[in-house]
């Protein structure tokens, strides 16, 4: 099966990843202390690829929609996260005769990771779900697992807004002088709460509650210029609402645990305990650069079978600019078979432009270079594939 599809993205030198926004007089993102935050993200994707070349009998395509969504929630004694995925495809060949066909996948899960001492970065337990499905089964698979683990990750995409929101009011002169680090993590802890004002004044109203609220924290800080009016809060209601920030995130986990199959795509029920171990280190480089590198190893717990995955990705996003992000990942995928003594590897390098046409509307471009190597079969040779996608992804939440 040939790569044709990467969300992500190659990785770029480390250079690019050490200047820091301007206005944020050494105040860094990682600075952010909050124990209880969240965030979500919800995207559609679309790709259309269509071609007639000489001597194709009919025009051929390939439509392609995906839906992505994750929501974590991070308290004192537990990090939650709901993760969900589903993806579709129409093409067609250009052979003569040849008819549409159409394919799916899709997923969901739940994780929890409970904390032995609350609001710790120490030891946990957790436990997890998820359903996959696939027209290839024309059913689904039901899997579980618990297990424990190390470490805590802090979103910290709320002091990444703070910092953008003093940085273009110091830039306009609307700063009397630097604030104090005090005054990041109020206005973050603030702009953190979106969700709370929400809930409590509903989605048509919130933001002008919320906004209010930010500007009273910078307001409470005493560097404000003394003349702060509507402007001013037009400005950081722009920033909050019509710029978009990639997701910001500082810290590691390891886990370990067992995993069962309750039901697998042919009904049965009767599959051997699998082992899962995972490692997670996020680190935002600067305040405009994300690096994350997540490595999943997974086998079965059958003497008799010595088969394994090993998956690691890495990645790394810089904010270019307030309307474009530059996505980068390596990703590496390893699969033993042990009854028959064969393995596969897959190096996957892409590269991909994010430009916000609007907070919820974004225009890519991704570029990607897949190499296929081991006891790869006739249909899917070893080798190299490249190719380059441009799509439109409209955000949901």
């Amino acid at each position: 099966m040939k790569l044709n599809r990467f969300v992500a993205c190659t990785v770029f030198p480390l250079g690019l990843a050490s200047p820091g926004l301007a206005g944020a007089q050494g105040v860094s993102v990682t600075d952010y202390k909050n124990a209880t935050s969240a965030y979500e993200e919800a995207y559609v994707n679309g790709q259309l690829n269509m071609s007639k070349n000489r001597g194709d009998a009919q025009s051929a395509y390939d439509l392609n929609l995906g839906l992505q969504y994750d929501r974590v929630f991070s308290s004192p004694d537990r990090d939650l996260r709901i993760q969900a995925l589903a993806d579709g495809t129409v093409s067609r060949a250009s052979t003569a005769g040849a008819r549409s066909n159409d394919s799916y996948t899709y997923g969901a899960g739940v994780t929890s990771d409970t904390y032995f001492t609350p609001g710790s970065a120490g030891a946990f337990w957790y436990g997890g779900l998820n359903v996959q499905g696939s027209s290839a089964f024309d059913s689904h698979q039901i899997a579980g697992t618990v297990g424990v683990g190390y470490g805590r990750v802090t979103n910290v995409t709320p002091m990444a807004r703070a910092i953008r929101i003093i940085e273009e009011l110091t830039m306009r002169g609307r700063m009397t002088g630097s604030p104090a680090l005090g005054v990041y993590q109020r206005v973050a802890e603030v702009v953190d709460r979106e969700s709370e004002f929400r809930s409590r004044y509903g989605a048509r109203d919130y933001e002008q509650y919320w906004v209010q609220a930010i500007a009273d924290a910078l307001k409470a800080g005493g560097t404000m210029a003394p003349n702060f009016d509507a402007a001013d809060v037009l400005k950081i209601y722009q920033i909050v609402t019509r710029e978009r920030i990639s997701t910001r995130k500082v810290g590691w986990k390891v886990r370990a645990g067992v995993g069962y199959v309750f039901r697998t795509f042919d009904g049965r029920s009767d599959s051997d305990p699998a082992l899962e171990v995972v490692g997670e280190y996020y680190y935002p480089l600067s305040n405009r650069t994300q690096f994350n590198e997540i490595a999943t190893f997974n086998t079965i717990l059958n003497n008799n079978d010595n088969s394994y995955t090993l998956r690691n990705v890495m990645s790394l996003t810089h904010e270019v600019s307030d309307r474009i992000d530059w996505e980068n990942a390596w990703t590496y995928n390893y699969e033993r078979n042990g009854p028959t003594k064969t393995n596969s590897t897959v190096n996957a390098l892409s590269t991909a432009f994010i430009y916000s046409l609007t907070n919820s509307l974004d225009a890519t471009a991704t570029y990607t270079v897949a190499k296929y190597g081991g006891d790869q079969t006739l249909a899917n040779p070893n080798g190299s594939d490249q190719s380059l996608f441009l799509g439109i992804r409209y955000r949901l939440r």
